[in-house]
């Protein structure tokens, strides 16, 4: 499990990071075929109420998989994402399964 974790104008946060990494290691455990993640957290300061934006890319066979959301925080962010995330890998199993 390669993941790789930018933050792009916002400030490092080891919390973050191990969160995000455990949320990922329960994907990454569940789907056998993924090879790597590529997670950007950045704020948007134009949004007040939200604008803790997270985007995860998941290299996989095939062509990759791209979410993204804007949330309130960074954990709630992170959560979203690898929800559309997994229903992503659900429709990409299936296609697996019945070749």
């Amino acid at each position: 499990m390669t993941v790789n974790i930018q933050y792009v104008g916002v400030d490092i946060s080891e919390t973050l990071s191990t969160f995000t990494e455990d949320k990922l290691k329960k994907i990454f455990n569940r789907y056998e075929f993924l090879i790597s993640a590529s997670v950007h957290f950045k704020q948007d300061e134009n949004q007040h109420d939200t604008g803790k934006i997270c985007n995860i890319e998941l290299s996989l066979p095939g062509p990759r998989i791209f979410a993204t959301s804007n949330e309130r925080n960074f954990e709630v962010s992170v959560r979203e994402t690898i929800k559309d995330l997994e229903r992503q890998l659900e429709k990409r199993k299936e296609v697996y399964k019945t070749h």
